[in-house]
């Protein structure tokens, strides 16, 4: 297990909990940086060679119970070269051109629950071959979408309300 991180109190954390940490230029954690070229740094850093790398991003903390166990189960089942969580989504969505709305994905009157299923990358869990992440890549073409329907898929922190419901969210949910 790898933290990388500028910040020396969670490098302090991860030190204490007996985790390897490698710590990041501040080139590599700004709000621009991308993910990707967080994972090549670390690939490169990392003395010993990996068939996969495992992605846990902190703003997505709470992960159903077995949720690693099963995604390498389905990785391995399915021969894929990466694997991402997504959560199935029931809502009407829609576009606004030029004042009117615009149904994306329904025609107006359809019922909610007739809606066929949309999903989003929930940030949960993403799996991908090492050699990958060397060639800028986190998910490829043949990428497994894991679906979580779970109510941890919709807790994404990067606004303090968003934490506020996370709290929620483990305090209220009894289940795994």
């Amino acid at each position: 297990i790898y933290v990388s991180t500028d910040d020396s109190e969670i490098e302090s954390i991860a030190r204490k909990a007996g985790v390897n940490v490698i710590k990041r230029s501040s080139v590599l954690s700004n709000d621009t940086t991308t993910t990707v070229s967080v994972l090549l740094h670390a690939i490169q850093n990392i003395k010993e060679d990996y068939d996969f790398v495992v992605l846990l991003q902190p703003t997505n903390p709470l992960r159903p119970k077995n949720l690693l166990k099963e995604a390498c189960e389905i990785l391995e089942k399915e021969n894929c070269d990466s694997l991402m969580t997504v959560s199935p989504n029931h809502q009407k969505f829609g576009k606004i051109n030029k004042g009117k709305f615009i149904p994306f994905n329904y025609t107006m009157g359809q019922r909610s629950q007739d809606l066929e299923p949309l999903y989003y990358e929930n940030g949960l869990l993403y799996i991908t071959k090492a050699k990958f992440i060397l060639k800028n890549e986190i998910l490829t073409e043949n990428n497994y979408p894991f679906i979580v329907d779970h109510p941890f898929g919709t807790v994404d922190i990067d606004v303090e309300v968003d934490l506020k419901n996370a709290q929620f969210i483990i305090n209220n949910y009894t289940n795994e």
